[in-house]
């Protein structure tokens, strides 16, 4: 009874009206659990080197590992774990009601100041009993992490928080850019741009390069933090990604802003 990718209702809200728990809709057996789990770690990591891999390719990839598996289940797979190929495709459908895709504002735009472009996107966490979803808000221009939030659901809820703590702390940017996602094409995540006279920018469909730095910030993510631990519970999970953004913020060099911190970039321009 609950539809996953409802335009309207959140899968947290259909749980409510239906009087279940959230984790019932995605109840499986322990046995054919660990195997999703096993797989979906290796299609994340393989996904990271070969984004234009679709289900097809991924499931010779995990057939020549020696998985039984079939392209059905890949997609599924994949589906859950909310990726897909990144390669031009045509527009074949029109976005559902309460949805609307916004034009893309940033090509052959000059960014040349923190404040003016803010990006997001979402990526999935493998953890040792089960998964989460990461959602980050990055400065264009220094890099850094504004926000960010994790959920075990794709819902928008999450999505808008970290998006108004980074409003609340740091004030609004002149335009915001993302992908075509259900999150933030969603009434409840735009609604809160326009609230802040914020500028709407969406990726063209499947263009990778749209979006490239929230992409590196996914690769370092995982593997500086992700892959190095194997994560027990939620709690554990945000503690440690706590001290990695902290890290990646305040201390880490990036060689593409000649060594300096995002920190850096941010606040000496910021100010």
């Amino acid at each position: 009874m609950v539809e996953h990718h409802h335009p309207e209702v959140s899968v947290v809200r259909q749980c409510r009206l239906l009087g279940i728990s959230r984790s019932s809709p995605y109840y499986q057996s322990r046995k054919d659990l660990t195997k999703d789990l096993e797989m979906m770690r290796l299609i994340d990591e393989q996904h990271l080197k070969t984004p234009f891999y679709g289900s097809r390719k991924m499931c010779t990839f995990l057939r020549n590992l020696g998985y039984c598996i079939n392209r059905k289940r890949v997609r599924r797979l994949m589906r859950q774990m909310g990726l897909e190929a990144i390669y031009p495709k045509p527009r074949t459908s029109q976005p559902g009601m309460g949805y609307k895709i916004y034009p893309y504002l940033l090509k052959e735009l000059v960014i040349d100041r923190p404040n003016q472009i803010w990006a997001t996107d979402l990526t999935y966490i493998p953890m040792e009993r089960g998964f989460m979803y990461l959602i980050a808000i990055m400065d264009w221009y220094s890099r850094r992490v504004l926000a960010w939030r994790v959920s075990n659901t794709m819902d928008a809820d999450f999505c808008v928080d970290a998006l108004e703590e980074a409003l609340n702390r740091y004030g609004a940017p002149e335009i915001f850019n993302s992908d075509q996602g259900s999150q933030f094409t969603s009434d409840a995540f735009t609604g809160v741009l326009k609230k802040h006279n914020v500028r709407i920018s969406m990726d063209g469909k499947g263009c990778y390069r749209d979006n490239i730095f929230v992409e590196r910030l996914w690769r370092s993510v995982k593997y500086e933090c992700v892959y190095l631990k194997a994560f027990d519970n939620g709690a554990q999970l945000k503690q440690e990604l706590k001290s990695y953004f902290q890290l990646y913020n305040s201390e880490r060099p990036h060689q593409s802003l000649d060594d300096n911190t995002p920190d850096q970039m941010y606040f000496k321009q910021a100010a």
